[in-house]
């Protein structure tokens, strides 16, 4: 595959986010979520990562990469029982909406772009997805998410993942790097 192939494979995969990047946006200045709405956008946030995990154990043969994807895997499927026992507990019922629709959509475009590629082609369009997906995620947390959300004990349950978001978003920009360096 020659480098403009590559780049505007690349370019898709970014593009995906950058359209949950301006959702967040939007949602931040006139998109207004309820708390089952709220639930429903967490619980898909963290879905999609899984399921980005899952295909870069089905796709990938880098070590780093891998160990990546599996404490993405176990962390936020750790994260949607907490939600889903949380919402159980509250008697809320996740409600689908504008934001987790659009969640749901880049996700789509996402998936296929990685599903395209293969080898290290297929690791750094992965981990660079990573990267740009946890800081849209520690966005919309910190700046719609959050702030919109009525109930304490969901608030509480934001406050408390967002760290770990963070933490996620420096170990993807460390694995990262080894990209970085063999351009």
């Amino acid at each position: 595959m020659n480098t403009m192939q590559t780049q505007m494979k690349r370019g898709a995969a970014v593009l995906a986010v950058v359209s949950f990047l301006s959702m967040g946006a939007f949602a931040q200045s006139t998109l207004k979520l309820n708390d089952p709405e709220i639930a429903h956008v967490g619980v898909t946030a963290n879905q999609i990562d899984v399921n980005y995990g899952k295909l870069c154990l089905e796709k990938s043969k880098n070590k780093d990469i891998r160990h990546f994807a599996e404490t993405m895997i176990k962390d936020h499927e750790g994260v949607i029982k907490q939600a889903s026992d949380l919402a159980a507990k509250l008697g809320v019922t996740p409600k689908d909406n504008a934001m987790s629709k659009s969640l749901m959509e880049g996700s789509a475009k996402t998936t296929q772009n990685l599903k395209s590629l293969s080898g290290a082609a297929f690791d750094k369009a992965y981990i660079d997805n990573e990267v740009a997906y946890h800081e849209a995620v520690i966005n919309a947390v910190k700046t719609v998410l959050i702030p919109q959300t009525q109930n304490a004990e969901l608030k509480k349950l934001f406050v408390t993942i967002a760290p770990v978001l963070e933490a996620h978003l420096a170990h993807a920009k460390m694995v990262q790097q080894q990209f970085a360096s063999k351009k």
